[in-house]
């Protein structure tokens, strides 16, 4: 292929989206619906994988999807093999399942930190092998992988250190591959989401109020001091940037870390 390909988008892309059922992930994958995606979605609850192709579908949204542990390599390989049953090669990959997890790092134990890292990173590297072997993407002429990273993968997060040093990892991991897929027309970009209100926020301010002894509201406060916006980002606005780097408008766009966090980092 060519160092100058630019292929165009097909009329409805198919898109691959982890953690979907919730917070970020559920706001892609309706936001990417209401684009005209044909949208199969995972997370590791078959019932709540379920209830959300359900909700999806009566919005009168394409949305198919199966439980699967994106961390382990087999079932990743089922995870992608289903997506191209169902509605063909895979165009999109949204990258989004992942989890909080930190402390005192001394106190930090073995499966805490290998968890995270798998969970955050490996996973990553998993989907975007399979995605681009058998789900087609490696030899298409368009296509968009964004990985959902943070801004902890531009800055350090006190009592974070594994977090912080997965979403780094992402971040290089999408501009080495941004650069390496150039040539082909598949962008890869990484998206990097401060404080966003959502269930996983909820439970990183109870264990910040419990590692001080203090209220999640008191926690709350202190985070809203640091953004400049003074709030907290919506799902839907980190979403809408995903769908923006999906469209054709956003061809030139790649091998980047575009931050939706209210000015929070301005790096």
């Amino acid at each position: 292929m060519s160092a100058t390909a630019t292929g165009k988008a097909p009329e409805s892309p198919v898109a691959l989206v982890t953690g979907a059922t919730s917070g970020i992930g559920l706001a892609i994958a309706r936001d990417l619906g209401a684009r005209g995606h044909r949208v199969f979605l995972c997370a590791r609850t078959e019932s709540a994988v379920k209830q959300t192709v359900e909700d999806l579908r009566q919005e009168g949204l394409t949305a198919e999807g199966m439980a699967a542990d994106v961390t382990d390599r087999a079932a990743v390989r089922e995870l992608v093999g289903a997506a191209v049953s169902t509605f063909g090669p895979v165009g999109v990959l949204v990258n989004n399942a992942g989890r909080s997890g930190g402390g005192a790092t001394a106190d930090v134990s073995d499966e805490l930190w290998h968890d995270v890292v798998s969970t955050n990173l490996h996973s990553v590297f998993l989907l975007t092998r399979e995605v681009l072997n058998a789900g087609g993407l490696g030899t298409a002429d368009w296509g968009r992988i964004i990985n959902i990273a943070s801004t902890a993968g531009k800055q350090g997060v006190l009592l974070g250190a594994p977090y912080t040093a997965s979403k780094h990892a992402v971040v290089g991991l999408t501009k080495a591959l941004g650069k390496e897929l150039a040539p082909t027309g598949v962008t890869v970009n990484a998206v990097c989401p401060g404080y966003v209100e959502t269930p996983m926020a909820a439970r990183v301010r109870s264990a910040y109020a419990q590692a001080w002894d203090t209220t999640q509201e008191y926690v709350q406060e202190q985070f809203e001091a640091k953004i400049p916006l003074g709030r907290y980002s919506t799902p839907e606005e980190v979403a809408g940037l995903v769908g923006y780097l999906t469209t054709d408008l956003a061809a030139s766009i790649t091998a980047q870390a575009l931050n939706v966090c209210g000015g929070l980092g301005n790096f």
